[in-house]
């Protein structure tokens, strides 16, 4: 799975890159999305598959704190980039005439340049204030990763203050990002009804199609772990529920955007074909 995982969002990003008809900004937010999924498994998943292998669980404080910081960007980056998406699409279907000028390559770059910035100073905050608790030697995180929520669990010392501090940025980047996604949903559907053509509607559809599944996955997952407390959520739960998020969900984005669209596909064969005349022996794989 992380395999097709990396592969997968890697010929997604290697498509979008080397076509000039996906050098669009929705294929832009998409190949920066498919680097964070590469991202936010890769910062969970290696270590996962060494304690398989070797049969040893443990990890450093270090280590620990190190995954927490980084699985939190790359985490907090999906749900930027899907809010994103979502508004590429609303000014792409509700105004079709101003899309370029709107979504200019300096404004696509300012959003994603914030939303990096914003990421990186809330997990600093969140790692700093990890800091100042106090684990127990030997302490055992019923997990298979260092998830912030489950951390704050094993604690020794009053985790008041983080727990805030997390429900907080939960509400702030989670909560508002998926109003924005469901306002934008409401007005392009909205526009969409409004249209004469049964084709300029279905195309429409198609377009945001691809986008609600991802939507969808990732928010019906994450979710359900961060807004669930210990007493209604068991272990076993959080953990099926992070697994679908952390990694189903990165591994299925690839298909779930080249299956529904035919850009995509049609990008991806011309890749092929290119590497082919260059390469003799991909013919033969």
């Amino acid at each position: 799975m992380y395999l097709i995982t990396v592969v997968g969002n890697l010929l997604i990003i290697a498509a979008a890159s080397s076509d000039f008809h996906l050098h669009t900004p929705m294929y832009f937010f998409l190949s920066n999305l498919s680097f964070t999924d590469i991202c936010l498994t890769s910062s969970t998943v290696p270590k996962m598959l060494v304690n398989i292998q070797s049969q040893v669980q443990g990890i450093s404080y270090i280590q620990c704190l190190t995954q927490v910081y980084f699985f939190n960007i790359f985490l907090g980056m999906d749900n930027f980039l899907l809010t994103v998406m979502a508004y590429d699409r609303f000014v792409a279907i509700c105004y079709p005439l101003k899309y370029t000028v709107i979504m200019n390559p300096k404004l696509c770059g300012l959003l994603l340049l914030v939303s990096w910035i914003i990421m990186f100073w809330v997990s600093l905050i969140h790692i700093l204030l990890l800091k100042q608790l106090t684990f127990s030697i030997g302490t055992e995180i019923p997990h298979f990763f260092c998830e912030l929520n489950e951390m704050l669990k094993v604690a020794s010392s009053d985790s008041l203050i983080n727990n805030i501090f997390l429900y907080v940025m939960t509400a702030v980047l989670g909560v508002f990002p998926v109003a924005g996604i469901l306002f934008s949903y409401f007005l392009i559907i909205s526009s969409i009804l409004r249209m004469s053509s049964s084709v300029s509607r279905y195309k429409a559809f198609s377009t945001c199609g691809s986008h609600l599944c991802v939507v969808s996955l990732f928010y019906g997952t994450g979710f359900g772990v961060y807004l669930s407390s210990s007493t209604t959520l068991s272990t076993q739960s959080s953990t099926v529920a992070s697994v679908m998020y952390n990694v189903v969900t990165p591994m299925l984005n690839p298909f779930i955007y080249s299956l529904r669209n035919n850009e995509v596909k049609g990008a991806t064969a011309r890749l092929f074909s290119r590497a082919a005349s260059c390469h003799p022996w991909i013919i033969d794989l």
